[in-house]
């Protein structure tokens, strides 16, 4: 019998987050840094040098989308003013390794551990309204539902006016849909977006998007901002 001819192009699968875990022996080669990504201190003084530079206050009430083991988060905790720091992240244990060991006594007093939610939904809702909120390096790691429901949840906690920057992957706008570079499939690399994408995932949700573009990422995230509309 003939057997069904069988051609497969892309075999990479992407990793779930959520079921990382760490032992001691991670911590102490501080793997749970790799994870975030590299350019540990560099992205993490960016991060809260562009906040800044974008009006955010100490007494602003922060959340930080994916805050990860805290490569900007220790830094915020610094910044603003004690417990108005709020972080949530899809893993436990990268978070437990930044809390724990990324962390100083004196920053884990200005971070109360319920501040701090590990979801996979988004769930944001601590009972407070946030001023600002950042998720860098979370869209670059989900696909466009993901991101749309992002938006939907962040968007119940954030006042009006309030601002929510995200980083993403920008393809150029005739950038082939069926192309291989590099080992990378244009279809299983599903975590780079148009312009018009970030557009489309806003739609129907509360937010007034504006691309901001480079602010000097080491990888080239581009970046935008949703401003929260009035009710």
């Amino acid at each position: 019998m003939s057997e069904i001819e069988r051609r497969v192009e892309a075999t990479r699968e992407d990793p779930d987050y959520a079921e990382v875990t760490f032992d001691e022996a991670d911590i102490a080669a501080r793997r749970h840094r790799v994870l975030v990504g590299q350019a540990w201190n560099v992205i993490g003084h960016l991060q809260i040098d562009f906040l800044r530079e974008q009006g955010l206050r100490p007494e602003h009430r922060f959340l930080d989308v994916g805050c990860g083991g805290f490569r900007a988060g220790r830094h915020l905790v610094d910044y603003l003013e004690p417990g108005h720091y709020y972080g949530i992240d899809i893993g436990h244990d990268v978070m437990r390794a930044g809390y724990d060991h990324e962390l100083s006594d004196a920053q884990r007093a200005r971070l109360p551990i319920g501040n701090l939610r590990v979801t996979d939904r988004f769930d944001a809702d601590f009972g407070v309204s946030f001023d600002m909120a950042i998720a860098q390096s979370v869209f670059t790691h989900i696909n466009l539902n993901r991101i749309r429901l992002c938006l939907h949840r962040v968007a119940k906690v954030m006042r009006p006016g309030s601002r929510f920057f995200a980083t993403f992957n920008e393809r150029r706008p005739r950038y082939p849909v069926d192309e291989v570079r590099k080992g990378m499939y244009t279809e299983r690399n599903v975590f780079w977006y148009y312009r018009r994408d970030m557009r489309w995932a806003a739609r129907e949700t509360p937010w007034t998007l504006r691309y901001i573009g480079n602010w000097g990422h080491p990888r080239d995230q581009k970046m935008v901002e949703f401003t929260r509309d009035s009710d």
